[in-house]
């Protein structure tokens, strides 16, 4: 594990933890708003009532008495107070009021004063006599009084919350422990194979949201399986098929060698040119089909895999590079194709090698002074782009088309050298680009007829 990096569990935790230590903050926001708010509205009840009680006492006309309320045993005695203002002067007032007004004379109901430096909620009332204002009652808290009431209202609730953060912690971090307990036991099962061990992991006693990891590493290791029996298959038949060439090279060198005559050396020599070239032509599609085994070629890593690519462009460029070929033979390459692009999903470096392929066994297994017509089809509504390749060899039976495409599988009696890797080139690259290939016989030049189908867009 990289330094720094968390693991599963341990992620898992702090997500956990975060979300309920957000979500506690939440409600201890919302619970001090909505608990300040009701005491508020609570206290303010009982000052207006209190300020009620006053107002229905009777207060006798007295010039410079003031009448002291008796003090009151509790707590919070101190911090409420009352004043009675009769005629301008103060009549009476609580122990622990002050003596000059705890609101303006015009104040009305609740407001928040500020008296000698300490902040009051004040609700204020009066009685009046004949339309005129003859007493001014305030009823006063000490602010000060409501905070401390709502920090004890809060923490009588809040704190046994708090008290239990690490308990919670830690059943968070053992619930997570034991939820990816299946992920380790997977994790070592999966260390502790050994590098050919390819056989598929059990899924029984598997949790639902592990089994498709626990799948996806069963079709990894089934890929794998197919792809190391592939590269051993390909091993075996590459040094089969080589094997011939190089033998056949080495008898003409040894020919050549003891030739007496010119003659006899000059045949040799070209034998062995020909045997040289047979070899480089099965390396190069031992290559392709390495390549194509590996679903990665050089053309998928420079340019992008597929495509798109000038279908018709490819095909003349092909046509082209095969002449020497064909006029090798006396044969001729009919090709057709529109004036306009014929655009398919395919890397222009693939495209070329399917159809290097096809021409190529088409000019191989036709006749001297034969004709190969190829056809390059746009894309109409509905259908992909299409390639039609044919020519006038023997054609082939049912049996043999249904094994055509088979590694090293060639056609008995055809006279031709080759490997018969062209085909199983051709097959893959069907397979990789969704390609579809028909095989008949060419209604106009009586041989194979090869048509390739693009899948539409």
């Amino acid at each position: 594990m990289a330094r720094g990096a968390l693991s599963l569990a341990q992620r898992l935790t702090v997500m956990v933890l975060g979300f309920v230590l957000f979500t506690w903050l939440g409600t201890v926001v919302v619970a001090w708003y909505v608990t300040q708010h009701e005491l508020n509205e609570l206290l303010d009840a009982h000052l207006a009532q209190t300020a009620a009680l006053l107002a229905t006492g009777e207060i006798d006309d007295m010039d410079d008495a003031t009448v002291q309320a008796p003090t009151l045993l509790h707590k919070y005695q101190s911090r409420v107070a009352f004043q009675i203002w009769h005629k301008g002067k103060l009549y009476a007032r609580s122990a622990d009021a002050p003596e000059v007004p705890l609101a303006p004379r015009d104040a009305r109901g609740l407001s928040d004063q500020r008296v000698d430096g300490t902040a009051w909620r004040v609700y204020t009332t009066t009685r009046k006599d004949d339309g005129r204002v003859k007493d001014v009652i305030h009823v006063g808290e000490h602010v000060s009084a409501r905070h401390h009431v709502l920090l004890a209202s809060l923490r009588g609730s809040l704190l046994p919350l708090l008290a239990a953060l690490p308990l919670l912690a830690a059943g968070i971090w053992w619930t997570v422990r034991r939820a990816v307990r299946p992920l380790q036991r997977l994790s070592a099962s999966v260390a502790a194979r050994r590098p050919h061990a390819l056989q598929p992991l059990p899924e029984d006693g598997v949790l639902p949201e592990v089994r498709p990891l626990v799948r996806a590493l069963n079709g990894l290791f089934e890929r794998v399986h197919e792809q190391l029996a592939s590269e051993r298959r390909f091993t075996a038949d590459a040094a089969h098929e080589l094997r011939t060439p190089i033998a056949g090279i080495r008898m003409q060198a040894q020919v050549a060698q003891g030739a007496t005559n010119a003659d006899e050396r000059h045949t040799a020599l070209a034998a062995t040119i020909a045997g040289c070239d047979r070899a480089t032509r099965l390396v190069e599609q031992l290559l392709q089909l390495a390549r194509l085994e590996a679903e990665v070629s050089d053309a998928d890593t420079r340019e992008g895999g597929r495509g798109p690519s000038d279908l018709a462009a490819v095909a003349a460029q092909q046509a082209q590079d095969l002449q020497r070929t064909a006029q090798a033979r006396d044969q001729h390459i009919d090709l057709r194709r529109p004036g306009e692009p014929v655009p398919v999903p395919m890397n222009g470096s693939l495209a070329a090698v399917l159809l290097r392929n096809l021409m190529d066994n088409a000019l191989r297994y036709g006749p001297d002074g034969g004709r190969v017509a190829v056809q390059v089809t746009p894309a109409t509504a509905g259908e992909g782009a299409r390639l039609v390749v044919e020519d006038a060899g023997p054609g082939l039976s049912d049996a043999d088309r249904e094994r055509l495409g088979e590694r090293f599988f060639r056609v008995l009696g055809s006279g031709q050298s080759g490997s018969g890797l062209g085909w199983s080139i051709v097959r893959r690259l069907a397979r990789l680009h969704g390609l579809m290939i028909e095989l008949d016989r060419s209604p106009t030049l009586g041989g194979l007829r090869v048509t390739v189908r693009w899948p539409a867009e």
